[in-house]
């Protein structure tokens, strides 16, 4: 039987390959902490979701939106530079707007209200697994987008292994 990890592995390589021109594939997971945030129990959040991704400029990402029970994730190729990954501006938005219709759905009759936990997570070139949470969002909390981009900025890509020089004995 498949593990989770074992999943998401397959899910990122479907996604596509491990690099592509100076970019690296992620996984920005909106989650919460109990229960579940899909369409079953977030209708109204969905729809909103939905609204965003039908309407949204996207042209400066190349990504797969997928549901989850326990909430949206975002695949996404990433620029990797010197700093860490740089994040599209349409990735920010979207995300954002995730958070904003979890909160306005749960106003509205979405059930139930955990928090959310913004999370990255991907394979370093090695191809070890690597995750953090990067944000944390109290139900009825109000945030910013400024907010987000400070959370996800504070990720950086997991460092491959450094090797080992060889030493010459003299």
């Amino acid at each position: 039987m498949d593990n989770w990890q074992s999943q998401f592995r397959r899910r990122m390589e479907e996604f596509g390959p491990a690099s592509m021109e100076g970019r690296a594939p992620v996984s920005i997971k909106v989650r919460v902490t109990s229960g579940c945030f899909h369409r079953e129990h977030s209708p109204r959040a969905y729809e909103m979701i939905d609204n965003h991704l039908s309407t949204a400029d996207v042209q400066d990402a190349r990504f797969k939106f997928e549901e989850h029970e326990s909430g949206p994730e975002i695949l996404v190729y990433l620029a990797v530079t010197t700093a860490g990954l740089t994040f599209a501006k349409s990735v920010v938005e979207l995300i954002t707007a995730i958070i904003k219709a979890r909160s306005e759905g749960i106003n509205k009759g979405d059930s139930p209200s955990y928090p959310l936990e913004l999370i990255v997570r991907g394979h370093s070139k090695d191809g070890e697994y690597y995750e953090e949470t990067v944000l944390r969002i109290p139900p009825g909390d109000k945030f910013t987008r400024a907010q987000i981009e400070d959370a996800l900025a504070k990720k950086k890509p997991k460092p491959d292994k450094p090797k080992r020089k060889s030493r010459k004995k003299k």
